[in-house]
């Protein structure tokens, strides 16, 4: 039996995976850095693949179950990781999987009836939320989770319209560095652009709110329901520790007209936040000309070199924030 790291597929080797995979119940997912083939003589016999600190694709052949070979294709991948300076990682699995990832040291963060999650440090989540939240607020505590891939003006009006329903309102904004805009340029871009309103706190989700940049839809049979389940993941992480640690009990979001994925996402949102005991409110979207400003609007707008187009989308510390950073050519 030998290891091979493998960083980009030859076309046989690539099919012997993914057939392998989809054997394992598994789709293939192109989004990887590298992928642990684990052989015996001309035969896989498991595999795993790694984007970035989030390990995925985690398989092993049916009649070499119990023999410890996860374990093997798990140490491959963080000593990959770790040798990068990627010390915490996450784990999607089947959740049947929890005992055994259990007992290699991940622990579960959030789980449904298809999918788990997990990561390699315990109470991390608990220590992350721990260190940017320094008191309790009490009265209407409001949320809202936005991308702003960038802050539009349309964001900078959810904004605005929350914070007039709330004595303290937290405004997340997604870590992940999967968007146009990086994250530390949206955290900033959304950070100057409420900073006039004393009741709103701008704060970052960590790698806790599930992104769809990288939920793993090649769990499931029917992969039209990925917002669904992508949403069940996103409201038990929010309930479970957002919602106690920030004392909040009400929550944002923008109607969708654009997009049929994101509006799946937010009626499923709404069911499980109600269910949870917290109040949904859904802002129409701000328009101009009859459209609703958007993001990918202004992204286009961008592509095309249409500068006075993008200012009339977005606040004007938006603008200046991107012309000052070299976004605006």
């Amino acid at each position: 039996m030998y290891i091979e790291l493998v960083k980009r597929f030859d076309k046989q080797k690539k099919e012997v995976w993914q057939d392998f995979l989809r054997s394992a119940g598994l789709h293939p997912d192109e989004e990887i850095k590298e992928t642990v083939l684990l052989w015996d003589d001309e035969r896989l016999v498991g595999t795993g693949s790694r984007d970035g600190n989030l390990l995925k694709l985690l398989a092993i052949s049916q009649e070499r179950q119990g023999e410890d070979l996860t374990s093997v294709i798990l140490s491959e991948l963080k000593k990959s990781a770790f040798s990068e300076g990627l010390n915490h990682l996450f784990l999607y699995t089947k959740p049947e999987n929890e005992a055994m990832f259990t007992s290699l040291f991940f622990y579960t963060i959030a789980k449904t009836d298809t999918v788990l999650l997990m990561e390699n440090r315990k109470n991390a989540i608990q220590d992350f939320l721990a260190k940017i939240c320094s008191e309790k607020p009490t009265g209407t505590v409001g949320a809202i989770v936005m991308n702003a891939n960038p802050f539009t003006l349309g964001h900078r009006y959810l904004v605005e319209t929350a914070a007039q329903k709330c004595d303290c309102l937290y405004v997340f904004v997604v870590s992940e560095d999967k968007s146009r805009f990086g994250a530390s340029d949206r955290f900033e871009m959304v950070k100057i652009g409420t900073q006039d309103m004393e009741n709103v706190t701008v704060l970052p989700t960590g790698p806790y709110l599930v992104s769809s940049a990288t939920f793993p839809t090649y769990f499931l049979k029917e992969r039209e329901k990925a917002a669904e389940v992508q949403c069940l993941l996103d409201v038990q992480i929010f309930l479970r520790y957002f919602v106690p640690k920030f004392s909040i009990n009400c929550r944002f979001v923008g109607t969708e007209p654009l997009s049929p994925m994101t509006n799946q996402y937010n009626e499923a949102l709404k069911r499980g936040l109600t269910a949870g005991g917290i109040d949904v409110f859904e802002i129409t979207r701000r328009q101009q000309d009859g459209q609703v400003i958007s993001a990918s609007r202004v992204r286009e707008l961008l592509d095309a070199g249409d500068i006075e187009g993008v200012k009339a989308l977005v606040p004007t510390t938006t603008y200046d924030y991107m012309k000052a950073k070299g976004f605006l050519q």
